[in-house]
């Protein structure tokens, strides 16, 4: 499998082109050390195969780039700063870069290289081929492994510039891997120094890049943003005719929420998505770490773990058009745009040389406009530029008769059929009751959607498609997107289940919440179930904003009163009216308390105990003996009483007889001791 994308949107899975066959160094030893072996994918740029280091004995992934490069003294300095660069970052979810080099083994084709890690596996776009989209789970799963590998570049001072589903490769273990760090940026020196060249893939283009050229780490987050839609969507969200048509749309339309695709995503994905695709980059996260963190909080408020990412499988036959978004109609790149290169369409994922508009392009521009960039590579390259601009004259010429007959056809089925077209008023801002007059002023119809919006006060249009200035055909439908404000906390039934309340408040485009410190103790509503929520109903909250849901503990707890000391039924009594159930518990000595008193409770006294359910409460009982009055009476008679009160009696007579009476005991009488003990009386 390709570590990287080759550079043109090519399949990695299907073998050779069989155009490049003539001139692949197959079997050929790169500096006599890296063996080139099966070809795994064709690019514009480059072509990658499956090698051996032959010093080392291990697989690699070879990236050969194609051998007009290796004449550009720009491109080679680039290309070996940024392999240095690359081969720095050292993360499990980066493919690792080994060498860089240029062969000269074969005379007057010099080929610059770079050695990778070889991954076995598939691309994620292998997954979105086989599957479409991809669950919740998976889609964050796969991201978080992409967003930690930005993490990591971001912190060592690197930009990647070109995040898509082809340069994130899928191990047989599930590993997830970001390739070609550092590879766009040499590109885009190639043969120019103007600025005016971009170099990515249109469909992950932040409006930065369009606009200016400039990329950062923010438009590596923009990208990891997209790619996380077409995750959840099976599909980018701009797509178009033209390259500039998609790049328009970047600069100048705000992503939609996934959910309007996908109804059951929660909006807190929503907001994660549209945070990171931002147009304005000072509202994205600054960075792979934050945008790692906010995706990481993401999850866990919505309840959802980390899983195992499933392996690709790529497919033995040919993909279809029909495989990806529509910006596969997009035509190829004019062999100017890459000094002498013929090769095939870039297609819609590959990377593309595209010139800058000086201002923002308009409908009717990008259906004209030669989008892309002419970036020649050298000097020899300007009689092969001059020819082809004879000939792109010639064919502009025949273009233009062409577009000339059809206006006038068109002029002629306008006069002859009553057509008319008007522009779309300015409608952002606007109450829903100003644009639709607006509307029908121009003989336009209007369709309303509505959703919740942080800023834009309620009944106000958010937008509108098309865009104010756009002409259409009057009668046409104006889609209105409107604002219902903040969404509102609904009211919540008190002792409601929490599962109940947690869907009540997702269906608000809510974040439910849960906090044990806010949980509190109620009378009335049970153990377990809501009491209610905060902030309160009827509260305005940011869109997926958080709103904690507070459950009851049951009733609060009662101090168990001192019983100690008091008889059996003192005690019980005592204890029912504090509202426990008091059950006799056993029976133990304690010193100076009468039998049947209690000696303790348990829990013991003072002890907070829950009033829910049942609060039972034990009593211990005394077990202790009161010792009888045995003087005056005769041992005999003594030592009867003291059997019957579980005592023992030890007689010290005078004259050694049992006959006499008791004239001294010891302990005295009322005193308490343990069942058996002895006491000892004096008779005379």
């Amino acid at each position: 499998m390709s570590p990287v994308d080759p550079g043109n949107g090519a399949d990695p899975n299907h073998g050779a082109d069989p155009n490049h066959g003539a001139d692949e160094p197959l079997g050929h030893l790169l500096e006599r050390r890296y063996r080139v072996d099966n070809v795994l994918a064709h690019g514009g740029m480059s072509t990658v195969y499956r090698g051996l280091d032959t010093r080392l004995d291990r697989p690699v992934a070879l990236k050969v780039m194609d051998t007009r490069y290796a004449g550009d003294q720009s491109f080679t300095e680039r290309f070996e700063r940024e392999a240095r660069a690359a081969a720095r970052l050292h993360h499990p979810n980066i493919v690792s870069v080994y060498d860089q080099g240029v062969d000269r083994g074969i005379p007057g084709e010099d080929r610059l290289y770079l050695v990778m890690r070889l991954v076995e596996g598939g691309t994620l776009r292998d997954l979105l081929r086989a599957r479409g989209s991809l669950p919740l789970s998976v889609a964050l799963s796969v991201l978080e492994a992409v967003l930690a590998a930005l993490s990591a570049a971001h912190h060592a001072g690197m930009v990647h510039r070109d995040i898509k589903p082809e340069n994130v490769l899928i191990g047989r273990d599930g590993s997830v891997q970001v390739a070609d760090f550092g590879l766009v940026r040499a590109a885009a020196g190639a043969g120019s120094t103007s600025g005016d060249v971009i170099l990515g893939t249109v469909a992950y283009l932040a409006p930065e890049q369009v606009t200016s050229g400039a990329a950062d780490t923010r438009s590596d987050v923009y990208a990891a943003g997209i790619v996380l839609y077409e995750l959840l969507t099976g599909r980018p969200p701009y797509t178009g005719d033209t390259a500039l048509s998609v790049a328009y749309r970047h600069v100048n339309d705000d992503v939609r929420p996934p959910s309007e695709l996908v109804p059951e995503l929660p909006p807190a994905v929503d907001e994660l998505v549209l945070r990171f695709t931002r147009r304005d980059p000072a509202w994205r996260p600054a960075d792979g770490a934050t945008a790692l963190r906010e995706l990481r909080q993401t999850r866990d408020g919505i309840g959802l773990a980390g899983v195992p990412v499933p392996v690709p499988h790529p497919g033995s036959t040919e993909s279809s058009e029909a495989d990806g978004p529509p910006t596969e109609q997009i035509p190829p790149v004019p062999p100017a745009a890459v000094g002498n290169d013929t090769t095939s369409d870039p297609g819609p994922r590959g990377t593309r040389a595209l010139r800058r508009p000086t201002s923002a392009p308009t409908p009717e521009a990008s259906e004209t406009t030669n989008e892309f960039a002419s970036v020649p590579d050298d000097d020899d390259s300007r009689d092969d530029s001059r020819d082809g601009s004879r000939r792109r004259s010639r064919l502009a010429a025949v273009v233009g008769v062409v577009v000339l007959l059809g206006a006038l056809i068109a002029g002629g089925a306008w006069l002859l059929g009553g057509n008319s077209y008007v522009r779309v008023p300015e409608l952002a801002g606007s109450s829903l009751s100003e644009a639709k007059e607006a509307l029908r002023a121009n003989e336009l119809r209007a369709d309303v959607s509505k959703s919740y919006h942080n800023t834009v006060p309620e009944d106000t249009v958010i937008s509108a498609a098309p865009q104010g200035g756009t002409r259409i055909r009057s009668g046409d439908q104006v889609e209105l997107r409107v604002s219902r404000g903040r969404p509102t906390v609904p009211e919540i039934e008190s002792g409601s289940r929490v599962s109940e309340v947690q869907s009540k408040l997702r269906n608000a485009k809510l974040s439910p919440e849960l906090d044990s410190s806010a949980n509190r103790y109620h009378d009335s509503v049970p153990k377990g179930r809501v009491i209610g929520v905060a902030p309160e109903p009827g509260s305005r909250v940011k869109t997926s904003g958080s709103v904690t849901i507070i459950v009851s503990r049951g009733p609060a707890p009662e101090p168990v009163p001192d019983v100690k000391g008091m008889d059996r039924d003192q005690a019980f009594t005592a204890l029912g009216e504090a509202g426990f159930e008091p059950y006799e518990s056993g029976r133990e000595f304690a010193e100076g308390v009468a039998n049947g008193h209690v000696v303790r409770t348990d829990p013991a006294a003072g002890s907070e105990v829950p009033m829910s359910g049942e609060p039972r409460v034990g009593v211990v009982l005394s077990s202790a003996v009161e010792v009888p009055e045995f003087r005056g009476k005769t041992v005999e008679q003594a030592r009867q009483q003291a059997a019957e009160a579980g005592l023992t009696l030890r007689v010290d007579s005078l004259f050694g007889r049992d006959n006499g009476r008791v004239v001294r005991q010891q302990p005295s009488p009322g005193s308490t001791v343990k069942r058996g003990s002895q006491v000892k009386v004096t008779a005379f």
